[in-house]
């Protein structure tokens, strides 16, 4: 123990991360969010002018700091919203990063529900409430919130895997980085935490072996850039 740090039994700060961490980066506002539209592939219709004011803040506050200099890589799911806010925040990355697409990092998977507003889902096919079946499907040829979970927490441990000790920047969805977190928590796969994640916020996840920590959530750009 160093002279400079309390003793194990007291300490109340993690030690320095020495596992593999990812930066789940939320998108910026897109159009699906503002509208009230299912955002699958259909539904999402790429950033408001919101969304790409959110963005570039962030890209600033990347810059500025260069707080992942070290990144190794980057990946996005295949929707355009997330496609094109690590379009923006690219220059606050290192020049060597190219963005990989992987559906496994999309939001839930919408079905025959892309492109409906809530109320016309609701009115065709019902809306499950998974609060009493979270294996209900969303929309016929859609997932439920345990297939959802499961397919985030493949395709995370797969990443995290992949990138031993290195850091790993994602910019995905809000369901996604519930996700992460409920695996943080060792929750459930049918847990629902009821976050509030904002827009081009960052929620940092340490994988060490079979350890999860949380480094951080919710870390918005705006109030660092300035």
């Amino acid at each position: 123990m160093s002279p400079m740090s309390p003793p194990e039994g007291f300490r109340t700060r993690g030690r320095e991360p020495t596992g593999t961490r990812l930066v789940l980066i939320r998108h910026g506002e897109a159009h699906c969010n503002a509208r009230g539209v299912v955002g699958g592939p259909v539904g999402c219709g790429g950033l408001t002018d919101l969304g790409r004011a959110q963005a570039v803040e962030l890209r600033d506050r990347l810059t500025k700091s260069q707080e992942f200099a070290d990144a190794v890589a980057l990946y996005t799911s295949v929707l355009p919203r997330s496609i094109e806010t690590a379009r923006i925040i690219g220059p606050g990355l290192p020049d060597s990063l190219v963005a990989v697409e992987d559906c496994d990092l999309c939001e839930l998977h919408p079905g025959e529900a892309d492109g409906l507003t809530w109320d016309e889902m609701v009115a065709q096919f019902g809306g499950p409430d998974w609060d009493l079946d979270p294996d209900a499907p969303f929309a016929p040829g859609a997932e439920s919130w345990t297939g959802f979970y499961e397919r985030c927490r493949t395709a995370l441990t797969e990443i995290a895997e992949r990138h031993p000790g290195q850091l790993v920047i994602l910019v995905v969805h809000g369901g996604v980085i519930e996700q992460a977190v409920k695996m943080v928590k060792g929750a459930s796969p049918e847990t629902r935490l009821g976050l509030r994640t904002e827009n081009c916020s960052m929620t940092e996840v340490e994988f060490d072996g079979e350890r999860r920590r949380l480094l951080r959530y919710n870390d918005l750009a705006p109030l660092a850039a300035r």
